[in-house]
């Protein structure tokens, strides 16, 4: 049997279905919401990527296979595998990576696998690199592009590197899902916690503007006083 086959065995077998109809519901996967079609096996997170330690050599048409379902904890596994061995190969194999990411950004079609290997595998790539390709996903009009460009600065935030966020966060203020909302205020939040200074300008220049869950985001850590001012808008 190949490893995929064992792969995609070991998973079914783990396969918890009362877990299952909850995740169902709780990431929105009936008609007409953002992950309609979506299937979950109800599998723990901490216990796919013990599995995937299991499969480092799984290869990117094997991984393509499993971005490729529409099985949440195929996908998953598959972005934690790619995440994995990004971490360990040469720049050539990085760049390989990386565009397989991209040509695969669609696929890529929730928050929880867009917050588990952006940042890691997109963010990473592009530290000492041009940025350009975060913005045309800013401007796509797919929800998980948009998510990815977004979570992606996660990288440059750790490294203290703060104006792509801002900007692509402008980018982002008038969008009208609730997902790209909270990631946005997610990532000002947590550029905040590095210089609150930066934070502070961005909020007090567009504040009155920003959709509120944005806002509620990005201010969560800040004293009851302060909360208060950037709420009255």
């Amino acid at each position: 049997m190949s490893g995929l086959n064992q792969l995609k065995k070991e998973l079914q077998k783990e396969a918890n279905p009362v877990q299952a109809k909850i995740l169902q519901r709780f990431f929105k996967t009936g008609k007409g919401e953002y992950s309609e079609g979506t299937i979950f096996l109800g599998i723990k997170t901490p216990d796919v990527r013990e599995t995937a330690k299991r499969y480092p050599e799984l290869d990117l048409r094997e991984i393509q296979k499993l971005l490729s379902t529409k099985i949440f904890d195929f996908k998953q596994i598959a972005l934690i595998i790619l995440t994995n061995k990004f971490k360990k190969v040469d720049e050539k194999e990085k760049t390989e990576i990386f565009g397989f990411y991209i040509k695969n950004a669609e696929k890529i079609n929730s928050w929880g696998l867009v917050d588990i290997s952006a940042y890691p595998i997109i963010g990473s790539y592009l530290l000492d690199k041009p940025r350009d390709i975060l913005y045309q996903l800013a401007h796509s009009d797919n929800l998980w592009k948009k998510r990815i460009a977004m979570i992606a600065t996660y990288a440059f935030i750790r490294n203290n590197q703060f104006d792509d966020t801002f900007k692509i966060a402008e980018i982002l203020l008038k969008d009208k899902h609730n997902l790209i909302h909270k990631a946005v205020g997610w990532m000002l939040r947590e550029a905040g916690k590095r210089n609150l200074e930066l934070e502070e300008q961005f909020l007090k220049r567009y504040y009155k503007s920003m959709p509120r869950t944005m806002l509620r985001y990005a201010i969560e850590r800040f004293p009851e006083t302060k909360r208060k001012f950037y709420l009255k808008k």
